[in-house]
């Protein structure tokens, strides 16, 4: 363990700060944090799996970076910290369900493991009824606080160009929800889009679709990228993944990210590099899942209260 690489997650609005130490198990996804810091990002909890907190994190590398130790998080102490291939930050808190393989770079200091759990707890009732955004800072201890999206450059003005189109469009919701999201999860649709005029379905299919939209395939267009793929065969992958689901997001009122994504597919055969593909589809990744963890903390996960067996109520 290396304790000069120390760091702090803080959340500011609830008045609690904890102290964890990064580690080599996993060395080159904790350094790829440690060079990203200092940021803040939308707090987000775990919705299924258990007592887990996560945000999205600007760090491009960890959508490809190597992990050799991985872990069942079932198994580990609370407070172990996660960086993982969906961008996210995550810290165990207490019991977890889901048997995830998951890649740990650090402890949350054994003192600080009740104030951890008081954040958790906190963060739940933001994300699962009160809607009262929670923002996370990650900082290196002991320094001074801030934050910035990294910005990749491309060798191709045009690229470039884009590139910084589709990063200004993510800082400018990195903190703040876009107008497009919140317009869907107040209902409002230009497009039409809820049969027989319900709202509930359609924030419930533009949740699913955004998550694995960044997740899966932007996030698996750059891995491959960096595991050597041809770029005439990633151009034909990207053509065949991205199309569909965008399409249906920017009918149910995602219109910005249809207009990138008709801009990126646009731009396939100029990209004749390697890392300028790298660097479109990274930043197209990191501005999708932004969107998701918006699309998480905005939805009404409080309309399924009915829903709870009797037996989990006691």
């Amino acid at each position: 363990m290396n304790l000069s690489q120390r760091i702090e997650i803080c959340w500011s609005g609830l008045g609690i700060t904890v102290t964890a130490d990064l580690d080599d198990r996993n060395a080159g996804l904790a350094e790829a944090l440690w060079e990203a810091l200092p940021y803040r990002s939308l707090q987000g909890h775990a919705l299924v799996a258990g007592h887990h907190l996560f945000h999205v994190a600007p760090v491009h590398d960890l959508l490809h970076l190597p992990a050799a130790h991985r872990v069942d998080r079932r198994t580990v102490p609370d407070g172990t910290v996660f960086c993982s291939r969906l961008q996210h930050l995550g810290i165990k808190y207490g019991t977890l369900t889901e048997p995830m393989p998951a890649t740990p770079v650090g402890q949350v200091v054994p003192g600080d493991l009740d104030a951890l759990a008081e954040a958790g707890r906190a963060v739940w009732d933001s994300v699962y009824s009160s809607k009262k955004p929670v923002m996370a800072e990650v900082r290196r201890a002991g320094k001074v606080s801030g934050h910035r999206v990294p910005r990749l450059r491309a060798a191709a003005p045009e690229t470039d160009a884009l590139i910084g189109e589709v990063h200004a469009e993510t800082e400018r919701i990195w903190l703040v929800p876009p107008q497009e999201l919140v317009d869907v999860h107040d209902g409002r649709f230009r497009s039409g889009a809820g049969s027989y005029g319900t709202v509930l379905t359609t924030m419930l299919f533009v949740n699913g679709e955004t998550r694995p939209l960044g997740y899966n395939v932007y996030s698996g267009l750059v891995r491959a990228a960096r595991e050597g793929m041809p770029l005439p065969s990633l151009r034909h992958m990207a053509r065949t993944l991205i199309a569909v689901p965008a399409e249906f997001l920017a009918y149910c009122g995602l219109e910005k990210l249809g207009t990138f994504t008709e801009q990126v597919l646009d731009h396939l055969e100029r990209l004749q590099t390697r890392d300028d593909f790298v660097a479109v589809m990274a930043h197209m990744a990191l501005y999708i899942n932004c969107l998701g963890g918006w699309n998480l903390h905005l939805f009404p996960w409080q309309a399924g209260d009915r829903l709870v067996p009797a037996e989990a109520q006691r």
